[in-house]
C-alpha cells in the first residue's frame, strides 16, 4: 500500500512538471507562427502529447520507479533489520558485561571469605596448639613436682633409717651392750618419730 501511494504521488508529480514545462514551452512555439500549443484548442495534438505523456508514465513506472522504489524500500529494510540487530547486539553485550561483573564480584567475595575462613581457621589451630602445649606443661610440671616429692620422701625415709640406726648403734655402744632386735626397733621408731616431729616444727 506504501509503495501504491508512493507511485502515485511520483506520477502526479511528474505529471504536474511536464504540464508546467509545456505551458511554459508553448509561448514560444507560438511566437515562430506556429499553432502548436496545446492548450490552444487542437484537439489532435493535445491528445498525442497525453498519449506519450502516458506511455512515458507507464514505461518509466514499470522500469524505472518500480526498480528504484524496491531498491530504496530494500535499503530502507535493511538499515531498519542493521538498527535492530544492532540493538540486540547492544543488549546482549550489556547483558554479558553485567553477568562478567557480577561473576567478578561473586569471585571476589568468595576469595575474601576464604581468606578470611583460613585466618579463622589458623587462629583456631593456634589457639588449640597453645592450650594443648599449655596442658602438657602443666602436667610435667605436676609430674615433676610428683617425682620430687616421691624421691624427697624417699630420701627423707632413708635418711631417717640410716639416722635412727647410727643413733641405736651408737647408744649400744655408749651403753656397751648388745640392745635385742626388739629392742633395737623400738629405739629406731622413737627416733623415727622425734625426727618427724622435728622435721615438722
Amino acid at each position: 500500500m506504501k509503495k501504491r501511494n508512493m507511485q502515485i504521488r511520483s506520477l502526479l508529480v511528474v505529471a504536474i512538471v511536464a504540464i508546467v514545462a509545456a505551458a511554459a514551452v508553448s509561448p514560444a512555439f507560438a511566437a515562430e507562427g506556429g499553432n502548436e500549443n496545446i492548450f490552444s484548442g487542437n484537439l489532435g495534438n493535445a491528445v498525442w502529447t497525453l498519449l506519450i505523456f502516458g506511455a512515458v508514465l507507464v514505461v518509466l513506472g514499470k522500469y524505472a520507479w518500480g526498480p528504484l522504489l524496491d531498491a530504496l524500500q530494500k535499503r530502507e529494510q535493511f538499515i531498519r533489520d542493521a538498527l535492530v540487530e544492532a540493538k540486540n547486539d547492544r543488549e546482549d553485550a550489556q547483558a554479558r558485561l553485567e553477568e562478567y561483573d557480577s561473576k567478578l564480584h561473586e569471585a571476589r567475595a568468595e576469595a575474601t571469605a576464604i581468606v578470611e575462613e583460613g585466618r579463622r581457621d589458623g587462629e583456631v589451630v593456634k589457639a588449640r596448639l597453645e592450650d594443648e602445649a599449655r596442658q602438657e606443661s602443666q602436667k610435667m610440671i605436676e609430674r615433676a613436682k610428683r617425682e620430687i616429692d616421691v624421691a624427697k620422701q624417699t630420701a627423707i625415709r632413708e635418711l631417717y633409717s640410716t639416722s635412727a640406726q647410727l643413733a641405736t648403734d651408737m647408744a649400744s655402744r655408749i651403753l656397751r651392750k648388745e640392745l635385742s632386735a626388739a629392742e633395737r626397733e623400738k629405739l629406731v621408731a622413737r627416733s623415727l618419730d622425734e625426727l618427724e616431729r622435728m622435721d615438722t616444727n
